[in-house]
């Protein structure tokens, strides 16, 4: 009987692996096609509209608003310069506060990578989030706004995902917002 609670265990433990580490993973529940109802975001690729709503209210579940409307943040998802680049916030007064996602890296990225990468463009666009580097004892990166350039593994997935929202929307990391 110990043998089969251990087996049981076991599988359970790998499933779990398999299933928090799919990098396709389909976040339906956490980022849901836009509405019908849903507002368009004026400058922002459609593409992009259910992470930007998502981004707003996982700010909103911890107690912050931000209303990327009233931000004006555009955003696109277009051909980057440069490999590894996946996105970018662009800070000039020529088009300040804009989004863009590589269109390869966009093809390739399940949900929970698009969910990422748009996240931590948007926290420097809206949060004025610097990079933050860090390594916990496991190898994984300690924020989501790491810059890549730290020997650090990304951890993003469904078991998470929460903590590194948590962390991204912590006011302790980020200037007011205005």
């Amino acid at each position: 009987m110990a043998v089969n609670i251990l087996a049981r265990t076991g599988l359970f433990s790998m499933t779990l692996f398999l299933f928090a580490c799919n990098q396709n993973d389909n976040l339906t529940a956490v980022v849901a096609e836009p509405e019908a109802q849903t507002t368009a975001y004026e400058g922002v690729d459609e593409a992009l509209w259910p992470y930007f709503e998502s981004f707003e209210k996982e700010a909103e579940q911890r107690g912050l608003e931000v209303n990327l409307r009233e931000a004006n943040i555009t955003g696109v998802i277009e051909k980057l310069p440069g490999d590894g680049v996946a996105g970018q916030c662009s800070y000039s007064s020529h088009q300040p506060n804009h989004v863009t996602i590589d269109q390869e890296y966009w093809n390739s990225a399940g949900t929970l990578g698009r969910e990422f990468v748009v996240f931590h463009e948007l926290g420097h666009c809206r949060l004025a989030r610097d990079h933050r580097e860090g390594v916990r004892t496991d190898g994984s990166c300690v924020s989501l706004m790491r810059s890549g350039l730290e020997a650090c593994r990304d951890n993003y997935n469904r078991v998470t995902r929460s903590g590194y929202l948590d962390e991204l929307f912590d006011p302790a990391f980020f200037d007011t917002i205005q």
